[in-house]
């Protein structure tokens, strides 16, 4: 009998985390009978009866207020009793098939994780299509250099070789647990078939630039701990140099004695030529190209690239709002 253990951090997300844990119930019921499923809520001081939520769908539940979920995430995987964690977060719909199909992708001995790129929402904005295609979908089973800790599974014996979770870093954790695993030769599997929908992507430009301000606060940082790939690379020089043009078009603005209108116009060079190849990028995994498309497009790529660029001086605080898609709600940074 192999045990997977899920761990789902949670804060004041108690209608997410009732459809995540429905979802995580229907995948066990389609699971192989030899795979046995546990589930470990860790709730971050919720008042809106999380932890109510959790103890209905049998699971068990630590009450661990005040903690990064980086360090909410190791305490659940301390925890559980599998030797498979499975890393989901309330905000996530996973698939019926996705316990069965990660058991067929976790035959190979050298993987160390196991996950997808999540999608997002059936009824999704705009704004959170375009978003969507920043992931970079592929069909199949391949290698990757990291996968998002909102649907991974890890090893026990990986994830306790790398010591878990960096509890320093705020945001970026995923990424820096894959770069440690992936030197001490463990690989990092991307399996299409573990499907899993999150219900946090940004929905309006506004929630786009608040999450990225957030989120990109410990990329530089992780990025330059290595190991340095040519993939790797624009998330390191990317941000700096839209933060340079930043720098350069507020100099213009405030009149600065020397040259004022040269960095203005630098500075605009700079933050639309780092725009405009984040724009190329979605624009390529389009089916189809409107001028309406390529102008959201734009849009959404000049509105995260600058938050990007902010990220690396300012420092943001974790923020959430609730929205609505049809009949579901939500909350997104």
């Amino acid at each position: 009998m192999t045990t997977v253990s899920f761990v789902i951090p949670v804060r004041n997300d108690a209608r997410a985390l009732e459809r995540c844990l429905t979802s995580v119930r229907r995948t066990a019921a389609n699971a192989s009978p030899a795979v046995e499923a546990e589930v470990i809520v860790i709730d971050n001081g919720s008042t809106d009866g999380s932890a109510t939520v959790g103890r209905k769908f049998g699971a068990t539940v630590l009450e661990l207020p005040g903690l990064k979920v980086s360090e909410l995430r190791n305490r659940g995987a301390a925890a559980s009793r599998g030797s498979l964690i499975a890393f989901v977060d309330a905000d996530h719909e996973i698939g019926e098939g996705w316990l069965r199909s990660f058991a067929e992708a976790t035959l190979e001995p050298h993987a160390g994780a196991v996950g997808a790129l999540c999608v997002c929402p059936p009824s999704a904005t705009w704004v959170q299509r375009l978003y969507d295609r920043l992931r970079g979908h592929q069909d199949g089973r391949r290698y990757v250099e990291w996968l998002g800790s909102g649907n991974m599974v890890v090893r026990r014996g990986a994830f306790e070789q790398v010591k878990g979770f960096d509890t320093r870093l705020e945001t970026c954790e995923d990424v820096d647990l894959c770069n440690r695993l992936r030197a001490r030769g463990w690989r990092i599997v991307s399996d299409s078939r573990l499907r899993s929908i999150h219900y946090g992507d940004p929905a309006t430009l506004g929630q786009l630039f608040r999450g990225e301000l957030w989120r990109g606060r410990d990329n530089v940082r992780v990025t330059l701990r290595g190991p340095l790939t040519a993939r790797s690379l624009p998330s390191l020089l990317l941000p700096v140099v839209g933060l340079t043009g930043l720098i350069g078009i507020a100099a213009g603005l405030v009149g600065l004695p020397f040259g004022w209108g040269v960095l203005s116009v630098g500075g605009l060079l700079l933050v639309g030529s780092v725009s405009a190849a984040r724009c190329v990028q979605i624009t390529m995994r389009l089916p189809s190209v409107s001028l309406r498309l390529l102008c959201q497009t734009g849009v959404v790529a000049v509105v995260y690239e600058v938050a990007r660029a902010c990220a690396l001086v300012v420092r943001s605080g974790y923020r959430r709002r609730t929205v609505r898609f049809g009949g579901w709600s939500a909350l997104v940074e």
